[in-house]
Formats: C-alpha cells, structure tokens, sequence
C-alpha cells in the first residue's frame, strides 16, 4: 500500500517494530540475576504496552481501506 500520510507510515513502523522485537541482546546484557530479570519483565511490558498505545492512537487516520482503520470515537 502507498504511503498516505506522515501518521499512515507511523503507524506501519510502529506496527514493524511491534511484530519484528527481539530484546535479546538487551536481556542478555542487563539480566544476572532474579531481581533484574523481574525489572526487565516489568520495564518490557510497560514499553510494549507504550508502543500498543502509539499505535492505537493512529488507527483513526489510516486510509479508510486499510485492514486496521478504526473510526475514531
């Protein structure tokens, strides 16, 4: 699908970096132990729960043929 708009590419940048995550290299390097591994379970769902929101703020100004378009409300 052709570019629509600024939000339009967002929106699909945001939904690549949603479907195409790998925080391996992160984990590796910040987890030692149990108390780091429950921070960075906690810290990996907050982000994706921010990326989940930046995303869902655009839907409403995706092309109105685009398979996530959603009517603002």
């Amino acid at each position: 699908m052709r570019a629509k708009s600024v939000t339009h590419v967002e929106y699909e940048l945001i939904k690549y970096i949603m479907e195409n995550n790998n925080v391996r290299v992160v984990y590796d390097k910040m987890v030692t132990d149990e108390v780091t591994k429950k921070r960075f379970n906690t810290a990996a769902k907050n982000v994706a729960k921010l990326i989940t929101n930046l995303a869902d703020r655009r839907k409403h100004k995706l092309p109105e043929n685009h398979v996530d378009y959603e009517v603002k409300e």
